[in-house]
């Protein structure tokens, strides 16, 4: 006895409707166990999520300051243990340009300079040199609480407009690749 062939016909079309139901989702485990990314985007070291550690200190007018008045901007923190020498100015260098390089949206960006209190004030020209630049003065047991990695005597941060600690650089980063990270940051953010 030999189906009807009708029926067999509904049966393909039964088993082709299921077949194009299913396969988008057994692409998709496919795609997740199977064809993971090779390559990063982000050319900072992607830091855990947390709220930056409270620093307080003041400022080179002698007002006080905490990192918290800043909250509601992205913020480039340059930390350094000791004054600010040949690593300190190539970091200042290249934090400026990388957020000269935003454009109009640069105003979405501060640049902050944490120091020790013992640390020399820093040179008038150097100063000049970087307009915007927020100078502050900590205690060093502060400077510890970053996470700028064991050796480092400076570095780069990139904290988000609620306070959260987001990418570390070293203290030479390369200024286009820290302009791309601000850059893709400031696009995806609709704050600050």
């Amino acid at each position: 006895m030999t189906p009807h062939p009708g029926k067999s016909r509904g049966r393909r079309t039964l088993l082709l409707i299921a077949a194009i139901g299913l396969s988008p989702i057994i692409a998709s485990y496919l795609a997740y166990y199977w064809l993971t990314p090779s390559k990063r985007v982000n050319y900072g070291e992607l830091l855990e999520t947390a709220p930056a550690p409270a620093i307080a200190g003041s400022d080179a007018e002698g007002r006080s300051f905490a990192l918290t008045d800043l909250r509601g901007k992205w913020v480039l923190l340059i930390a350094s243990r000791a004054g600010c020498a040949d690593a300190c100015a190539r970091a200042l260098y290249a934090t400026r340009q990388a957020r000269t390089i935003q454009g109009r949206e640069q105003d979405r960006v501060v640049r902050l300079l944490l120091q020790p209190q013992t640390a020399p004030t820093l040179a008038p020209e150097v100063a000049a040199a970087h307009p915007g630049l927020v100078i502050v003065k900590v205690d060093e047991r502060m400077l510890e609480q970053l996470p700028l990695g064991a050796s480092a005597v400076t570095g780069v941060l990139l904290l988000d407009p609620l306070g959260n600690l987001v990418l570390r650089y070293d203290a030479d980063p390369d200024i286009r690749r820290l302009a791309n990270d601000l850059q893709r940051v400031l696009k995806a953010s609709q704050i600050g």
